[in-house]
This record gives C-alpha cells, structure tokens and sequence, in this order.
C-alpha cells in the first residue's frame, strides 16, 4: 500500500509518497506567497494552502497505481490562526506563527490573567506567535471579523477539513495554541472564557494517529483516489518531523535546523519547567514532549548568505572556516524576536567582538555557532529539570551540513544521529497514516522498523571544552542587551 504525507510548511508545501515499508516513492514541492501587510505581522491565504496541496497531490501520484494509495496525513505549521463563517468560509488570511502582531494581546494574558493562570490551565505561558493571543487580537482589532467565527483552525487542519469535510485537530498542534489542557488532552474551559471562544467553535480533537474520516466524493474524483482513502490527523511540523526521525518514546530528542529551530525531547510522562521556558506539549506518539524553539534558525544563515554576503554557494563560504572553538565574534540569532528560552519579541539580531582583524569567515562562523549556543539555552532549561540526553538525532535543511553539525555535537556535547530518509514532517505524516490504516500497531513500531541512523558525529572532548568557555561567554551577552533591546524597537 501506497502512504501520502504533507507537510504545510511556511514557503511551501512538501508531499511524500511512501510505501508500507517506508521507502520513498515520490516527492514534490508547491510554492505559495507569503504577505507582510505590516512589518512584523506574516500572513498566508488558506486557499493558496489548498490549491497547491491538490496540485502537489496530483503530481506525487501521476504515476503510481492510485488504488494502493490507503492513508494521507500532515504535519504542518504551527499556531496559524484560520477562521471560518457559518459557510466554512475563511475570513480573513491566516495569521502565522512567526506574526510579532500580538504583543499587548500577550501581556494582557502572561501579566493580568497571570503566566500560573496559563500554565495551570494549559502548561504553557503566552508567546506572541500561539493562536489564543491572535484570537484576542482579532476580538480586540477587527470585532466584525470575530462576530462571524463559527470555526476556529491551525493550518494543516483547515486542509484535513477540506479533502474530509470534518472539522479535526489533533493533541500535538492544538498544544500550541493556549487553549489546550495538555496534560489532560481536552480543551480547557476556563481558556474558552478568557478568550471568549465556545467550544463548539473549535475543533474536535483527535491522537494524531487516529482517523478523522475519508475523502470526500468530490475530492476522491479530483484526484482519482479510491474514496476510502483514510484521513489521518496528523501532527504539528515539530511532533510530525520528530515522528520521521524516530524521535519517539521515553528520553528520545531531535534538533531541527530549519526556518525555526527545534531541540524537541519526547517523555512518557508529563511535565512542566517551572519558568515555561519550555513548551510542554502533546506528542504525536500518543505521550508528551518538551520542546524549546527559536523563530530564527537556518534563516539566519539563509539571510547572512543572501542578504549580506550575495551568494548562494554556502557551503564554499563554510570551507574557510577551520578554527572551532577559537572564535571571538558572536552573533545573537534574534531576526524576529525570540521565543524559548527568553520571550521576548523585541529581541534582535546581534554582532559583538568584532575587531580590525575580523574576517567573512568568522562572521559566518558566529551565526552557525550563534544558533547552536542559543539551542543550548533551551537544553540548559531540560538539564535543569534532570532529564539526561545523550545523543540526538538532526534534521531540516541545515542539517545538511557538515560542519554545522559538528559544531552542535561539540557546543551541546551530544552523540549526533543522521538518519537514512531526512524528509521531516512529511515523512512524518506519512508514517502517521500508515498507522492510521493498521499497517503499524503503533507510531514506535513504524519508527522502528522505517527508521534508520546511517552516520553519528560524536563530540570532540577537546573541542567540547573550548565551546564550554564560549558558551559561558554567550550567555551574558542577551541579558547585557535585554534593556537596549526594548528601546530600539
């Protein structure tokens, strides 16, 4: 049998074809625009999300035997805010998780309603990227726009309602949005009220793995799918992509280098640190996860290489770097604010200890180390908590290279996994609906048997030691410039 993963992601969206084994059939990848209306605010149109998927769909499978195809499934963009009519029309365009629009909705929720309120309510505090300050700043900016809500969707869910008719969510990506109980699984009530959201107005919550239902007659012709197709919900890009890398069970972790980045660690148990510098979350393997995120990861590489330099050839630029350890320039990795471990959308960019003898080459080297000291931060907060990581695996686009993933092993002292098949989300989708369909009994049998680690990059002692001393110097160097920070905004 035949398995579709779609990963919705910011650019783009990515759909895999996978078989019952875990071999790659197919990929293919559709574009979409992306909108600024403001600085600081991110939009996308929902429809845009739809009408390529089913290009994308139709494509993957051209030439494959469409009557094996059983499953399809999502991992997708986090804490978007899609709204619908009573026609399960969308309202407005999508606001994204790396919109910076909702700061006074956050300090209303982190410092009137209270950040033990939040955590209690849903083990997590306010950020300005989750979905329950963007519905409060709809409330509060556009109210005719808040009267016509009769659905409240993440983004990937708006695409399972569209191909099912079913309006879904599930517990990994609802954990985003501040309006989910996460160690109960539910919707939180006394969120709703907050909020001014009725339950009946969001969606019901499934396991990722679980069917929300099957193609829609209309949907199945379009594509020449069998309508019994099964739709499976699927999980946000994090959970799905740790999915695809086997990031599941007890005490297992995945770092993702892509436009945000990720150290994601997986629990059987719940648990919360008790500053929420961390998001603690549902995970798609039917557990729990603790999950920092920095909005600016390989993006700060991607813009330090296309915007300041003028080139796209990143690895030449990598070569000449060949002194780790050694560096005295540092870069805070803050383009568009920060979220784990510091909060604080105002955050930016930063160079420091630059000299006459600097060079390109140690400027490159300081936003490569820039962003794995700031992964460290948020492992910090995991260690402070007891929780004993040893290794992890790696994925996204910037785990592409090499020394990148040299530096992290080194800068977070970590045995460093690369897998055989680095598809992320997709491929995580793709896994959760061959469970969906009984092809696996459950998501850690299918990431036991299609997951394989092919190479580990192991820390360096020496090498360790001279990223420790860094290390303790980067970290002084956020809290020197938190006040500047909030003046030059």
């Amino acid at each position: 049998m035949l398995y579709i993963g779609v990963d919705l992601g910011t650019s783009a969206v990515k759909l895999l074809l996978m078989d019952q084994d875990g071999k790659i059939q197919n990929i293919v990848s559709k574009e979409y625009p992306l909108y600024f209306p403001h600085p600081g605010w991110s939009e996308q149109k929902p429809e845009d999300w739809y009408e390529q998927t089913m290009a994308g769909i139709e494509e993957l499978i051209k030439d494959s035997d469409k009557s094996q195809v059983a499953g399809i499934s999502f991992g997708g963009q986090m804490h978007g805010l899609v709204i619908l009519d009573e026609k399960d029309e969308v309202i407005r365009p999508a606001i994204l998780w790396n919109d910076g629009r909702t700061s006074e909705e956050c300090d209303y929720l982190n410092n009137v309603i209270g950040k033990d309120k939040l955590s209690e309510y849903t083990a997590n505090i306010s950020f300005t990227g989750f979905t329950a300050p963007k519905v409060l700043w709809v409330k509060n900016k556009e109210p005719e726009n808040f009267a016509r809500i009769c659905k409240i969707m993440l983004p990937k869910d708006y695409i399972a309602y569209k191909l099912t008719g079913v309006h879904c969510t599930d517990v990994s990506d609802a954990s985003g949005m501040l309006l989910f109980d996460v160690k109960n699984r539910c919707w939180s009530k006394e969120m709703c009220e907050i909020c001014s959201v009725k339950e009946e107005q969001l969606a019901k919550i499934y396991e990722s793995y679980e069917t929300v239902g099957t193609l829609l007659p209309e949907v199945a012709d379009k594509l020449g799918l069998p309508a019994s197709v099964k739709v499976a919900a699927g999980a946000g890009d994090n959970a799905a992509a740790a999915v695809g890398t086997g990031t599941v069970g007890d005490g297992m972790c995945n770092i993702s280098l892509g436009t945000s980045g990720t150290i994601f660690i997986s629990s059987n148990k719940f648990g919360v640190d008790k500053y929420n510098a961390l998001h603690a979350f549902a995970h798609a393997d039917g557990h729990y996860h603790l999950m920092g995120c920095m909005l600016s990861a390989a993006s700060c590489n991607k813009w330090w290489m296309d915007e300041i330099i003028g080139t796209t050839d990143y690895a030449a630029q990598q070569k000449e770097i060949d002194k780790l350890g050694e560096n005295h320039v540092y870069f805070l990795p803050y383009l568009m604010g920060e979220r784990s471990p510091h909060n604080n959308p105002n955050a930016r960019g930063t160079f420091i200890g630059m000299t006459m003898d600097t060079t390109r080459a140690d400027m490159t080297q300081a936003v490569l180390e820039g962003v794995a000291f700031a992964l460290r931060d948020s492992f910090e907060v995991a260690r402070s908590l007891g929780i004993q990581i040893e290794r992890t695996k790696i994925c996204g686009g910037g785990a592409k290279s090499p020394l990148w993933k040299k530096m992290i092993a080194n800068i977070l002292n970590l045995k460093v996994d690369v897998i055989e098949s680095e598809e992320g989300p997709a491929m995580g989708g793709a896994m959760l609906a061959a469970v969906a369909c009984g092809e696996y009994a459950d998501v850690e049998a299918a990431a036991a048997k299609i997951v394989k680690v092919v190479d580990t990059v192991e820390p360096d002692p020496e090498l360790v030691a001279k990223y420790e001393a860094r290390y303790q110097q980067f970290k002084e160097i956020y809290p020197a410039c938190k006040a500047l920070f909030d003046k030059i905004v």
